[in-house]
C-alpha cells in the first residue's frame, strides 16, 4: 500500500534520519519517493506465479548494499521505539510490559552471557542458509528486510533453525519465543518460533527472500535443505511456505512494517514488496495457500422470502395509468377491493407500478408461508383515482420455501 506523509511528518523523518547519518542520501531523493513510488509496482501487473516472481525480483534487485558495521546506525532508523529504545522482536511484548528493552550503541554486542545482556544483529534468514559467505558479493549479508537488532542470547538460542510451530518447547525465552520439537506437518525437526504478534513480520521477511535472490536461492538448498527444494520456483519445501503463508494471514502487515519499509527504501533503494502488497504472496504461491477452516454451523432459517409477481399489460382502447397490487397472507377474501377517490400509501403489502411495467417484488417475508395476490388497474391519482374493480379480479398465491 502507498504512504502518505504529510510536511509534519516529512520534517520529522528528515530530523530522524540526520540523527543517524543519514541525511544525505535521502536528501537526494525527491519527496514523492517518501513512501511507495508510484508505478513501482507497474511490471508485476496481471502476472501471477513464478512470473510474478521473476518481475518483482528485477524490480527490487541491485539495492545499494551495507556494510556489516553500517548496520548499527541503520537499526536507529528502521528499528526505533517511540520510546527511542530498541525494538527487538525477540524480547518485545506488544500486547504487555516487555521484560526488558535495550538502549541503541550502549547496550549492543558481539558476547553475551545471559538474556537481556545485550543486542546484536540477527541474520533471520541465517547466512548459514546460503553458505555461510560474508563477502561484499553476498549482499544478503547486509539486507536489512531479513536483518533485526535482536537478543543476543535469543538469537544464539535460535541458531539456524527453521521458523516453526514447536510442539514440545526445549527452551522459552522471556518474551515466549520458543525453541523445540515441530508440530507443522511435513517437518519433524527443530524450529525456532516467535511469538503470535511478529510471525508475519518474519514470514515476509523469508518470502522477501525467494524473490529478491531469486536467481541465487536454487543453489541454497544444500545449505538449508530443511525449507528450501532446490528450484527457484516455489523455491520453499512445501511445509515451510504452507507455513509462511499461514503466518502472513494471521498477522497482517503492521504499521511497524510500513514504516521500517519506508526506512529500508530510505537506505537500501528497494522494498519488501509483501509489505506493500500482501496478496502477492498468494498469488505467488497459490498452490501452497492454507485451506480456510470450515465454518462450524449453517445458517437458520433459511428460505427463500421474496416473491416476484409478473404479468402481461392490459390492453384496449383506454390504458391504465399504473397497478395497485395488495397482498394478503390470510387469503384472497381478505384483500378488500380499492375505493375510487381514495388513493392507497405504498407499504409492505400495496404496492404501485406504472402501465408498461410488468414486475412486482414483495420482500421480507415469512418463510414457508403462502401469500396472495390481487392486482387492480386505475387511472388517475389523488382524490381522482379510480380503480377497475367489476368483472373478475386477476388473483395468484405463492408459497415461500
Amino acid at each position: 500500500m502507498a504512504k502518505h506523509f504529510n510536511l509534519t511528518n516529512l520534517a520529522l523523518k528528515f530530523v530522524k534520519i540526520a540523527f543517524t547519518s543519514q541525511l544525505i542520501l535521502l536528501a537526494a531523493m525527491p519527496f514523492d519517493l517518501i513512501g511507495q513510488p508510484a508505478g513501482y509496482y507497474d511490471p508485476a501487473t496481471g502476472k501471477t506465479g513464478s512470473l510474478l516472481q521473476q518481475a518483482l525480483h528485477n524490480i527490487i534487485k541491485n539495492h545499494t548494499v551495507r556494510t556489516y558495521t553500517q548496520l548499527w546506525t541503520d537499526f536507529q532508523t528502521t528499528d526505533q521505539k517511540t520510546n527511542g529504545k530498541v525494538w527487538d522482536m525477540y524480547s518485545d511484548n506488544p500486547s504487555g510490559t516487555p521484560p526488558y528493552e535495550f538502549t541503541f550503541i550502549s547496550d549492543q554486542c558481539g558476547s553475551y552471557t545471559y538474556e537481556g545482556d545485550c543486542y546484536n544483529r540477527e541474520h533471520s534468514w541465517p547466512n548459514s542458509w546460503w553458505g555461510g559467505g560474508s563477502s561484499s558479493s553476498d549482499t544478503m549479508y547486509t539486507d536489512l528486510f531479513h536483518l533485526y537488532p535482536t537478543d543476543g542470547k535469543v538469537n544464539n538460542e535460535r541458531g539456524n533453525y527453521p521458523f516453526g510451530e514447536v510442539g514440545s518447547a526445549s527452551w522459552t525465552s522471556l518474551n515466549g519465543s520458543k525453541v523445540g520439537t515441530s508440530s507443522t506437518s511435513g517437518y519433524t525437526g527443530t524450529v525456532f518460533e516467535p511469538i503470535d504478534e511478529y510471525k508475519g513480520d518474519f514470514a515476509r521477511s523469508q518470502m522477501y527472500m525467494a524473490v529478491r535472490y531469486a536467481s541465487r536461492i536454487a543453489g541454497w538448498q544444500t545449505f538449508a535443505n530443511s525449507v528450501l527444494n532446490g528450484t527457484t520456483y516455489p523455491a520453499f519445501d512445501s511445509w515451510y511456505i504452507t507455513m509462511l503463508l499461514q503466518w502472513h494471514a494471521d498477522d497482517p502487515v503492521s504499521q511497524k512494517e510500513i514504516d521500517r519499509n519506508d526506512d529500508v527504501y530510505g537506505i537500501q533503494g528497494n522494498r519488501n514488496p509483501f509489505i506493500d502488497h500482501p496478496e502477492y504472496a498468494n498469488q505467488i504461491w497459490s498452490a501452497y495457500a492454507p485451506v480456510k477452516p470450515e465454518p462450524i454451523n449453517h445458517v437458520a432459517e433459511f428460505s427463500a422470502r421474496k416473491i416476484t409477481l409478473q404479468w402481461t399489460d392490459a390492453t384496449g382502447a383506454v390504458l391504465p395509468a399504473g397497478y395497485l397490487i395488495r397482498m394478503s397472507s390470510i387469503g384472497f377474501s381478505s384483500i378488500a377491493d380499492p375505493v375510487d377517490g381514495v388513493e392507497i400509501a405504498e407499504s409492505s403489502t400495496d404496492k404501485h407500478v406504472a402501465q408498461g411495467t410488468q414486475t412486482c417484488t414483495f420482500t421480507d417475508l415469512q418463510g414457508n408461508t403462502t401469500y396472495y395476490f390481487k392486482i387492480y388497474s386505475y387511472m388517475g391519482s389523488g382524490t381522482s383515482i379510480t380503480y377497475k374493480t367489476d368483472g373478475v379480479i386477476p388473483q395468484t398465491s405463492k408459497k415461500t420455501n
